[in-house]
């Protein structure tokens, strides 16, 4: 596919738009990803790192092996996610410990949204999509109730937390820094960022690039194969994760989390569940008049 600068600085902006959700626990950037239109070039370029690729690379047939990963588009993407993830970091962290209830109830919109706009690209509703939904929904709900854990910091566990974790980073649904917050190393990884800890930082990294390699022929298969029924599955997922991003919570005595009918700024989150709603909505959009 040709692609003009302006394409390319589009692909950069979705990429600041992936990077951003997968920051925060319970958005994912696959989400950001479907809705904007690159899902499946992005899977089949993940895929296309293999061993026919990487013969291509270290034989030093630069062009061939950039062209066979879709490297422009690829680097325009991961660019846009990485300058979002680097300069974000920081900020969401600090709106999240200040404004919860307010931040929560954006995200919540934002994920409502992608519930709606991901669903609707199932052409049918059968059985099998039925139970599929039924499945993702009961496994999203199970998750996001799971307790966070207490886990080592060794570089053994960072790089099983990034091989992980990037599987949900794909998945529209589940993101993958609520993994890592299940994992019990949510902050761990977000003080890495902020402090540049090269260490952490490439150990997980190493980790995630071998499991979306992995994980991204899979879901590929499944795309192609099943399509109605992997993005039933998805969806489940998606409106199951709509439990975590409740915007009202109440710590127990034990320090653990539960969702509370509202009872503080109501009129103010619901105006902001509206503006996160409209966001995805508007960018739907936008995507589908490009791409037609």
């Amino acid at each position: 596919m040709a692609r003009t600068i302006k394409d390319y600085a589009l692909l950069f902006l979705k990429g600041i738009g992936m990077g951003a959700a997968d920051v925060v626990p319970g958005v994912s950037g696959g989400t950001i990803a479907f809705i904007t239109g690159v899902y499946d070039e992005l899977l089949t370029s993940i895929k296309s790192i293999d061993g026919t690729s990487l013969k291509m690379l270290f034989s030093g047939k630069f062009r061939a092996f950039w062209q066979t990963i879709h490297g422009n588009f690829l680097l325009s993407l991961l660019g846009g996610i990485a300058v979002s993830v680097l300069s974000l970091a920081r900020l969401i962290t600090w709106l999240l410990s200040s404004y919860p209830t307010l931040v929560w109830a954006f995200f919540f919109g934002l994920v409502l949204a992608s519930v709606w706009f991901v669903a609707k690209d199932i052409k049918e509703w059968s059985v099998r999509t039925v139970v599929s939904f039924a499945i993702g929904l009961a496994a999203a709900l199970f998750i996001t109730s799971a307790t966070p854990a207490e886990t080592p910091t060794a570089l053994w566990f960072i790089f099983l937390c990034g091989a992980i974790a990037i599987c949900a980073m794909i998945l529209p649904g589940i993101s993958g820094s609520f993994i890592l917050l299940l994992l019990g190393k949510y902050q761990f990884i977000m003080e890495a960022v902020k402090d540049w800890n090269f260490l952490i930082l490439g150990v997980f990294l190493i980790g995630a690039v071998i499991g979306i390699t992995s994980f991204s022929r899979l879901l590929s298969y499944a795309l192609h194969r099943w399509r109605a029924v992997t993005l039933a599955l998805l969806t489940g997922f998606m409106a199951g994760s709509l439990n975590k991003v409740w915007p009202w919570k109440m710590e127990d005595a034990a320090g653990l989390e539960h969702n509370i009918a509202p009872d503080c700024f109501v009129w103010q989150a619901v105006l902001l569940a509206l503006v996160g709603f409209f966001l995805v909505w508007g960018i739907e959009k936008i995507s589908g008049r490009l791409r037609a």
